[in-house]
């Protein structure tokens, strides 16, 4: 079974950071798709807070993350995400419904902003500016 990755930030960025480059080249791109939450402006990166219901959506690129690989282990180190201490990490590793243009839902990894939000300006279209639209 694969296992995939929605990006919706620096790591989907066609020049993503220098310091995951090596995990980041690991990652098969596999089209553009979207998750239900909204979007919040971090500063220098983004935020997603995941909802239930379908009225936001949070647009990014779809990743295969490869079998048997660390490129998660790393991702997670990026993400400041501790799978000992979840509630202490900056973002959360978790599983979430990926939707797809004209395509079959996909289950996959999506890193979840794990800080308040009150003060912070929500990105009302749901895409990170910096990030390249398509491959």
């Amino acid at each position: 079974m694969k296992d995939y990755l929605f990006a919706y930030g620096t790591i989907a960025e066609h020049n993503g950071p220098q310091e995951i480059a090596g995990a980041v080249r690991q990652l098969k791109y596999v089209g553009d798709g979207f998750v239900f939450g909204r979007l919040y402006d971090l500063g220098e990166y983004p935020g997603a807070i995941l909802e239930n219901h379908r009225r936001h959506k949070i647009f990014g690129k779809i990743f295969e993350v490869p079998a048997g690989s660390s490129v998660l282990e790393q991702l997670d180190a990026y993400e400041g995400f501790n799978p000992r201490r979840p509630t202490d990490s900056l973002f959360v590793r978790g599983r979430t419904a990926i939707g797809r243009p004209k395509q079959p839902v996909l289950k996959g990894w999506v890193y979840e902003y794990n800080g308040p939000i009150e003060s912070l300006p929500m990105i009302e279209n749901g895409r990170h500016s910096k990030m390249s639209v398509g491959r």
